[in-house]
């Protein structure tokens, strides 16, 4: 069965592709593509019917906003666009946060930079623990009400900060949130233990960032190789660095030779198994594919056509099995006591 149907992003009636075109890498000039090859991908993802582009204006130095509304321009009703903010533009004390201050002058920003009147999806980037949260939100339900911004959401919040904020706007009928945007692939599945349930209880839609594990999981990583110039991991910068080290693990390459040998069974790419493994968990709406050429694109989208057989997926879970945390390790051993328990009284 295909998943090639538009679903609808958590409780509202914004209906997305079931694969978001990221646009980090466009005009990355350390491992992305440049203005000419980024816009001919957002062109053949367009015109192959999909509809759900994210971005952020610190994307390579807010390029890539720039990138996506000269793109988009001609055919801008029939996209939605997501957008952050929130991260850094700069050292100065309102270049960065969800202030009310830094917030109005950041929507206006990338309304610029994308040339449009509005943004479908506005997120924010990651939580400011200096500014309250009410200042925040009322702010982003403001933008809903001058018709900036069509929904709100956010990217990268603890789950105690989303609770606080899903709970906020309930009790005075402000803006919900739609989505959250947060960490999620095979690699790095610790979002299920708590995150996935809040987001289903509130009603917001999960958008997977990195369902490639940074492009661990399309298999070009070899254990005992160093990364080939161009890609993520060879990067230069501390946070490529950072993320090299947590990326390229003896846990993780041990995941890999199970995804390999899955994805052979199946005569698929571990492309495309990766990212249909994602597109089916609880939560998930669309996640965000990262193609730095149209042919990573067609790779991509391959797994809209893929449906796995339960014992692969069952294999695949149990290698990459999250960690869970006091107290949900000792409540997990408990349901399970339960269940043996439960099992041996109907036998």
């Amino acid at each position: 069965m295909s998943s090639r149907g538009l679903r609808k992003l958590g409780r509202s009636g914004l209906q997305v592709s079931p694969l978001c075109l990221g646009t980090i890498n466009f005009g990355n000039e350390q491992f992305g593509c440049d203005e000419e090859t980024s816009i001919g991908i957002i062109n053949a993802y367009l015109d192959g019917g999909h509809n759900f582009i994210d971005t952020a204006n610190v994307y390579s130095g807010t390029k890539s906003e720039t990138i996506v509304g000269k793109a988009v321009k001609s055919r801008r009703d029939n996209v939605v666009i997501a957008t952050k903010a929130a991260s850094p533009l700069g050292p100065g004390v309102f270049e960065g946060g969800t202030s009310r201050k830094h917030l109005r002058r950041a929507v206006e920003d990338s309304l610029r930079r994308l040339d449009t009147d509005y943004i479908d999806l506005y997120q924010m980037h990651r939580y400011d623990e200096n500014t309250p949260l009410e200042e925040t939100l009322s702010t982003l339900r403001d933008f809903v009400r001058e018709g900036k911004v069509r929904y709100i959401g956010v990217s990268n919040w603890p789950v105690s900060q989303i609770v606080e904020a899903a709970t906020i706007t309930q009790m005075k009928g402000w803006e919900p949130l739609i989505s959250l945007q947060p960490q999620y692939s095979i690699l790095a599945r610790d979002i299920e233990v708590e995150i996935v349930p809040v987001c289903q209880r509130f009603g917001m839609g999960i958008i997977p960032w990195s369902p490639l594990g940074g492009g661990m999981l399309t298999g070009k990583y070899k254990k005992g190789e160093e990364p080939s110039e161009g890609t993520r991991f060879a990067a230069p910068g501390p946070f490529q660095q950072i993320w090299r080290a947590r990326a390229l693990s003896e846990r993780n390459h041990a995941i890999m030779e199970v995804l390999l040998e899955e994805a052979a069974k199946l005569d698929i790419s571990p492309i495309a198994l990766a990212l249909s493994w994602n597109l089916s968990r609880p939560g998930v709406v669309a996640p965000i594919i990262g193609p730095k050429s149209v042919k990573q694109l067609e790779d991509n989208l391959a797994a809209l056509d893929v449906t796995l057989p339960a014992e692969t997926v069952e294999r695949i879970d149990a290698a990459s099995e999250p960690r869970y945390p006091y107290p949900h390790d000792f409540l997990r051993m408990a349901r399970q006591m339960t269940a043996q328990m439960q099992a041996q009284a109907r036998s």
